[in-house]
């Protein structure tokens, strides 16, 4: 479940007895990448247009389905 946008929430990662800090730090990077956070952040430094950003979808879609048609062939 993603919060609301503007509400922010603190990752905790419990680290387990006898676990190395790399995999506890491995299981923090996984949750952070979930968060969005990152991608967020480079959307927001420049503005794009509403009919860019929809284009961009139609383009990603028409990749995937080419994707989809090829696999079943």
């Amino acid at each position: 479940m993603q919060p609301r946008k503007g509400v922010y929430t603190m990752i905790i990662v419990n680290v387990k007895e006898n676990e190395s800090i790399e995999k506890a730090l491995k299981r923090f990077k996984k949750k952070f990448d979930k968060t969005g956070a990152v991608r967020e952040l480079r959307a927001r430094q420049a503005f794009t247009k509403p009919s860019i950003v929809r284009r961009a979808q139609v383009i990603k879609a028409a990749y995937k389905q080419q994707l989809r048609n090829e696999e079943m062939k």
